[in-house]
Formats: C-alpha cells, structure tokens, sequence
C-alpha cells in the first residue's frame, strides 16, 4: 500500500513526540513527565535535580526519596558556578526542578536572577533560621566548616593564628596553601567581605596573593600539607575528617584548628537547596527539598560517609565532628553572598 509523503511525516512526527515523553532520563535525557499532588498528598511522576552536592550524598538522598514516593529522579551533576551559570542561561526553559549546590553564592545568584519558587512553609520550619536565606527563595541542607589543617611539627599551637586575617600579615608568607579558583574557596571570600566590607577584603586577598600557594582542590592542599611541602591549607573540615575515616594516608601528619570567635576564619557554609519557578514538577520538586531536610534526610548526613553537617529536623551532627554550637561561627545571611563581587576582587588580586 502506498502511503503519501505528508501522512508518512505526519506518522514520523507523533512517533518522534512519543519517544519524547516516554524516553528514560540521563545527564542529557529529555524534560521529565510532569504530574501533581493526589488528594491524598502523594507525589508522583518525575523531576530532575541540577546536583552541584557530592554525588554519593544526593544518591543517597534521591534513592530514599525514590523508594518512599515512587518519584522518578534524574541528576545532572557539575560544579556550584557550572551549573547555577546554566540556570542563569537557560532561564524559564531550564528542564531543572530543584537546585542543589555545596555553597550558598550559586544559590544566591539564581536567586537575584529571579529563577527560584518560594520554599514550602513546612520545609522551612524544619530548617532553623541561621542556615537558610532571610527571603525564603531557598533553603539550606547541610553545612561545612572552614578550618586551617596544619602540620604540628612545623607550627606549635601558641604560633597559630588568632584569625584567619592574621594570614595576610609577612610572617606567613609562603606557609599555607589554598584552592582560589573552586567554589569552596569563593564561599568563604564571599564571608569575609560580607561580615568585613569590600576594603578589608581587598587588603586580604593582596596579602594572601604574597603569601600563599595554590593548590587546584582542597584535598590536593590538605596533601600537601601532609607531605610537607607547605605548613598549612586553608580548607573545608570534611576533607580531614573524610579522608581520618578511610585510610587516614593523606591526613595523618595534619591537625586541623577551628578559629571560633565569631571569626571569618570560623565561616559555616550552607549548602542550598531551591525548587526552580519553571518546575515541571512543582509539587514533587518541593516533596523531595523537604525531605531532604526533613529527619531521614538528614540522618543520611549523621550516619553517612560526607562529614558535612546536618542542620534541620533537630538531627545531631555525625558524631566525629566538632559540635555546630562549638565551632562558634560568625552569622552570614546566605541570600546576601556576592559571588559575582568575589570574582571581580580576586581577579584584581591576581588570584583568579
């Protein structure tokens, strides 16, 4: 039987927009099946997480999700700036429902874009107010430490430094390490210049392009310091104890020192987590931000292997660390950290 060229196109297309809506998702794969809430509460359906978190961490997370709501989750991963850059770019077509970052200027920065949903009441009640932005556009899941990890044969506790700007001044010079161009780095810049102001900040970075060396990610410094080759890395606290609970091989010469003291040095970063406006999945999205920071979500950070702490639903830290009311860190609303301000800073510095 002969059938027209047009029926034949005709036939191609619906078979093409088909395969569309039933095609599996991947890191590239099509915009998730969109589906809302049942009278009874329940979500269904799909949604696609833009994963900016460790990858074993929201694994975990997604898995728990998945086995309790039947929600169908696919994860696209890339670093903090890659991926809230692609939110930025792609705007109202973005196929992402949820954003998850490892630091809060990504966040941030989608949010003065507009891009974010307001979070659910009932999510942000399981945060406390000091880890979540005052606009409510987003919501912290967890947090990391900043922490100077040093080699005690080399600085003796009384010539440790008093505050994280102490490593600016000369007699630092050439004795820690840090990783400027990742987001960790950039997070805890963009601390100081929010408790500091711009002119102290800039003072900082000039003194820390004289005396620092750089190492490109934090476990390479905390290496480096264990090895020797330099005294100390500015870094985040679960690089040590993450690495202390596997073979402890590229820790066991390092010591790491909490600043305290409502300190800069003492910055807690707050990963962020946000439903995006263009969500295709708008009900599922918000389900799966709150149960991340819901009990069994954050249990996943108490019991788990990531070192990062656990901040909502009342869910005591994973046991190895230093408590949160410890660390004595300074209060920096996440909503007001300029990563944009930072680049532009450490560009002049010579550090980017």
């Amino acid at each position: 039987m002969n059938i027209p060229k047009k029926a034949l196109a005709g036939i191609a297309l619906a078979a093409t927009a088909a395969l569309g809506l039933t095609a599996c998702g991947s890191n590239a794969g099509s915009a998730p099946v969109a589906s809302g809430s049942a009278s009874d509460g329940s979500v269904s359906g799909e949604i696609t997480v833009y994963n900016a978190q460790h990858d074993t961490l929201t694994k975990e997370w997604v898995d728990a999700f998945t086995k309790e709501t039947g929600v169908k989750v696919t994860i696209r991963q890339g670093s903090d700036t890659e991926l809230s850059n692609q939110i930025v770019q792609e705007g109202q077509a973005s196929p992402a429902d949820v954003f998850l970052t490892e630091n809060s200027p990504a966040m941030a920065q989608v949010e003065n874009a507009g891009l974010f949903a307001d979070v659910d009441k009932e999510t942000l009640d399981q945060v406390p107010a000091e880890f979540r932005p005052s606009t409510g556009k987003w919501t912290g899941i967890a947090a990391r430490s900043t922490v100077l990890v040093y080699d005690k044969n080399k600085i003796s506790d009384d010539k440790l430094p008093k505050s994280m700007l102490d490593l600016a001044k000369p007699e630092w010079k050439g004795k820690w390490a840090a990783s400027p161009s990742g987001a960790d780095f950039q997070a805890i810049v963009a601390a100081l210049l929010e408790l500091k102001g711009e002119a102290a900040t800039e003072e900082w970075l000039k003194g820390m392009k004289e005396n620092f060396k750089a190492y490109k990610g934090n476990s390479t410094a905390m290496k480096a310091v264990n090895a020797g080759e330099v005294d100390a890395a500015l870094i985040y606290h679960y690089y040590y104890y993450g690495d202390q609970a596997k073979t402890g091989e590229n820790s066991k010469n390092v010591t790491p020192y909490f600043f305290k003291n409502q300190d800069p040095g003492a910055f807690l970063s707050v990963s962020g987590g946000g439903v995006l406006k263009s969500a295709k999945n708008a009900d599922a999205a918000q389900a799966f931000l709150k149960f991340i920071t819901g009990k069994q979500g954050q249990e996943v950070l108490k019991n788990g292997t990531s070192f990062e702490y656990a901040i909502a639903s009342q869910v005591d830290a994973n046991a190895k660390l230093v408590p949160i009311k410890d660390l004595q860190a300074p209060a920096v609303d996440p909503a007001k950290l300029n990563s944009a301000k930072v680049t532009e800073l450490m560009t002049k510095a010579g550090l980017l």
